[in-house]
């Protein structure tokens, strides 16, 4: 069956930025923003491009996730990186995605954020995620390692999930980083997904649903507190 090419983004007004695509909430106010954070590899400094797999990839969640929140008066953000790695030690994801932060601050003060992250985007949203705003973090497939740190998840909620046949990051590391975070995160869920694999083809309905039950729980119990 023939799909339909996705449309083209925006282009950055300024090619040394991010860019970011901002899907908005459809009810009267903005109450929570999701912000979206795409793979990469661990050194490339090449540009980032829209027709690149690793941010199509999330594309695609976000606008099936943005159908499902945005009445309730969720918008969703997605982050498009400067450069296409890691590149320690200057973590330009961890960058780009501050540099988001800043900008979901400056449209909707005081307003929750969830960050939702794959692969490298699932580092950078465990790294960002001390900022103020944020208050939970869901990554896919993340890539950790043993000495990331876990302090800045103080008080968050976190759900990691991995497939059981990924072999691009490793699950038993992604595991270890759960453990040691449960120590300071509010909340901290680790789930398997079964027979999936690290691109989130295979049971993609499954991935859709953990972003969107552990975004629609995080926010609804912000909504019960006194």
């Amino acid at each position: 069956m023939h799909q339909q090419a996705p449309s083209a983004d925006p282009p950055t007004p300024d090619a040394a930025l991010p860019g970011l695509r901002e899907l908005a909430s459809t009810a009267a106010e903005t109450r929570a923003v999701v912000l979206v954070l795409h793979g990469g590899r661990a050194t490339d400094r090449r540009r980032v491009r829209g027709h690149h797999l690793a941010y199509l990839r999330m594309r695609l969640l976000s606008s099936k996730l943005h159908r499902a929140v945005a009445a309730n008066g969720v918008a969703v953000w997605q982050l498009r990186n400067r450069l296409r790695g890691w590149n320690e030690p200057d973590r330009d994801p961890v960058t780009d995605a501050s540099w988001a932060l800043d900008r979901i601050s400056a449209r909707h003060p005081d307003v929750p954020v969830v960050l939702v992250g794959h692969s490298m985007g699932g580092r950078a949203a465990l790294r960002a995620a001390g900022r103020d705003a944020v208050t939970g973090v869901c990554a896919l497939a993340p890539w950790t390692e043993a000495g990331d740190p876990v302090r800045q998840l103080h008080g968050r909620a976190v759900l990691i999930a991995h497939g059981t046949r990924d072999r691009t990051t490793s699950a038993a590391a992604a595991a270890d980083f759960a453990d040691r975070a449960a120590a300071h995160a509010g909340s901290v869920r680790f789930e398997t997904v079964p027979n999936a694999g690290h691109a989130l083809l295979r049971r993609r309905r499954r991935w859709d649903g953990l972003v969107r039950r552990f975004t629609g729980t995080l926010l609804h119990s912000r909504e019960e507190r006194p």
